[in-house]
């Protein structure tokens, strides 16, 4: 697909190719909006959603995580350079730079080692990374595309004056106006578990781009790096109204639970993943005194939400 160009749209909505925004943007975002990560953890567990966006309860990422996060940067900045230079060598080259970048920007991610101080421990996780860069090579080659936008940061509201907020791996823009939708897979949660909250992302991700652009997504393509496998899916206009209209009944249910402090657990096999055992009641636990409603934003989504 080949390149378009990226546009910002007015008060009510923004696509923007920044990651992060300015210091500006960031100050003025304070407003609560739903983000795709924040809207699957109340689905999944109204009260995994207080500790993480309400609570802000700390968690210990994992070294799966944090390589993922790695890899979706060394991705996004493979396409920074020029398409003839977009090669395997290249990208394996980026991977060390771009942790030692992470790494000073972040260092208290070096305690997902057990010896911080181990160049061993170090290159043998890297290495892992340098399997999935593989994975990606063999799933489609850079050099034959110019994406519209990596890294993408999309914010609009819905006519019920929900605001979404999410950032996108990438987008492509064909010469015909379509648009294909691309989001990178490097977790290991259960495919059954997995698929079905990364279609529901790529959905959000499809609405928020339709609401601001004009367009639903033609395609909607998830790559899982690990497996060498790809997954699309076609949404249409019918299926993006209906889960439009999801998201509204999610934020209306997170809203009366904020009021309140209401949020109950929803005990299922993801608690097995929950870094929450020890302050939920559903395992003996007891949760912190209600905060009350955040300012700023709780639907703020960080880079390790969306590196599974």
């Amino acid at each position: 697909m080949a390149v378009g160009t990226e546009s910002t749209s007015g008060t009510n909505g923004t696509d923007s190719t920044s990651a992060g925004g300015t210091a500006t943007t960031r100050r003025a975002r304070r407003r609560p909006a739903l983000s795709p990560s924040r809207a699957s953890d109340f689905k999944q567990c109204p009260l995994l959603y207080r500790f993480r966006a309400v609570d802000r309860l700390p968690e210990q990422p994992t070294k799966a995580q944090v390589r993922g996060t790695v890899v979706h940067a060394v991705l996004e900045r493979l396409y920074a350079l020029p398409a003839e230079d977009r090669l395997p060598a290249a990208a394996h080259d980026l991977l060390t730079p771009t942790w030692t970048d992470l790494l000073a920007e972040r260092p208290e991610l070096a305690t997902i080692f057990d010896d911080a101080g181990s160049t061993e421990e170090t290159a043998a996780w890297l290495a892992t990374a340098d399997g999935l860069i593989d994975g990606y090579f063999e799933l489609e080659d850079p050099r034959r595309l110019q994406p519209d936008a990596c890294e993408l940061m999309v914010e609009t509201e819905l006519e019920s004056g929900v605001l979404l907020r999410g950032f996108i791996d990438r987008v492509d823009v064909a010469p015909t106006g379509q648009i294909r939708v691309v989001d990178y897979k490097t977790g290991a949660a259960p495919r059954e578990i997995g698929e079905a909250k990364a279609l529901f992302q790529m959905k959000f991700y499809a609405l928020a781009l339709w609401r601001l652009r004009g367009v639903v997504p033609s395609r909607l393509q998830l790559m899982y790096l690990a497996d060498r496998q790809n997954l699309a899916y076609a949404p249409d206009e019918a299926e993006l109204s209906r889960f439009e209209r999801t998201l509204d009944a999610i934020w209306e249910a997170i809203l009366r639970a904020g009021k309140t402090g209401d949020f109950r657990p929803n005990q299922s096999k993801l608690c097995g993943w929950c870094s929450y055992q020890a302050v939920c009641p559903a395992f003996g636990g007891t949760p912190p005194p209600y905060p009350g409603w955040p300012e700023p934003d709780p639907g703020e989504e960080t880079p390790l939400d969306r590196a599974d």
